[in-house]
């Protein structure tokens, strides 16, 4: 009786204050929705890293054929010069950070090139001769980058010290930004969400005044009189969550696994399973919401 009583002023307070209800909807859809992208990125930024992180190496390219570089003066790397960094990379010194070194010669280099750009007008004209000798360093750990560049980084016939991270750091950089601006907008809006069913709650109780003041007069428990009121804002609230685990799911699926998983082949992206991991988070967030500004709305209207 007492639980067909809490839904039946619940089922009320709902259809008194529709348009606040669907209002506490949105804010809470929105919110969640900007919180659910922001944990997407996370896991899309650490996926990322973990895939290429220990892939990535350092390039220490040596001088070419009238190399402009300030270290080469338009010289050829000797053999000298070329010993003299192999040794260096295989020093006691480095060994605690280098993991393998791989070597490129010139010729290996130019039938990389080819297989590039064979069917290019600019491998017509490029030779062997052109291109450079380099040692590619796998470290083991990928962010001591600046050791290799400080040991190497202008020596006699090093032309250049070139970090493979260069290459997908601002793709990280773009996913960290927006991972940033939506959790911005997620606080936002979850203070938006906030004081909305905090006002919503308070125009329900302050509708019922006299009915709650009955129920106090009849001995009914300080819960018993507010749980109407609290599951209001939780339904509003879990509708909210709902739209936004939707919403992401939807986005995986057009944004993910229509486009980006098809123009981006060498990469892994987040998947419906990432979606599923975040959804309890997020209904539980909605139900915190919603609870916590029940609870403070309801303190004045319904205390004994």
């Amino acid at each position: 009786m007492r639980l067909r009583f809490v839904l039946s002023e619940t089922g009320k307070g709902l259809a008194r204050n529709k348009a606040m209800a669907v209002a506490v909807v949105i804010v809470t859809y929105v919110s969640l929705l900007f919180v659910g992208v922001a944990a997407l990125a996370q896991i899309q930024v650490n996926m990322l890293k973990s895939d290429w992180y220990d892939k990535i190496e350092v390039s220490i390219y040596m001088c070419a054929i009238d190399d402009r570089a300030p270290s080469c003066d338009l010289q050829e790397a000797t053999e000298e010069q070329i010993d003299e960094v192999r040794t260096r990379l295989a020093s006691a010194d480095l060994e605690p950070y280098v993991e393998t070194v791989y070597e490129e010669t010139k010729e290996e280099a130019f039938e990389a090139f080819q297989q590039a750009y064979g069917d290019t007008a600019l491998a017509d004209w490029t030779s062997a001769d052109m291109l450079q000798f380099s040692f590619r360093v796998k470290l083991v750990d990928p962010e001591q980058y600046e050791i290799i560049q400080e040991e190497f980084g202008g020596s006699p016939g090093v032309s250049e010290v070139r970090d493979q991270r260069e290459l997908v750091e601002p793709m990280f950089n773009v996913i960290e930004k927006a991972k940033m601006l939506s959790l911005a907008l997620a606080a936002i809006m979850v203070v938006a969400a906030v004081l909305l069913i905090t006002v919503t709650i308070r125009l329900s109780a302050m509708s019922r005044e006299r009915e709650t003041q009955i129920m106090r007069l009849v001995g009914a428990s300080n819960l018993f009189i507010q749980a109407p009121f609290m599951i209001e804002g939780a339904v509003a609230a879990l509708v909210g969550a709902g739209l936004a685990v939707g919403s992401l799911f939807g986005g995986v699926h057009l944004l993910v696994n229509n486009w980006l998983a098809g123009s981006f082949t060498w990469a892994r992206f987040i998947s419906y399973s990432d979606v599923w991991l975040i959804t309890p988070l997020l209904v539980g967030a909605a139900l915190l919401l919603a609870l916590v500004a029940s609870a403070i709305s309801l303190a004045k209207y319904t205390r004994v």
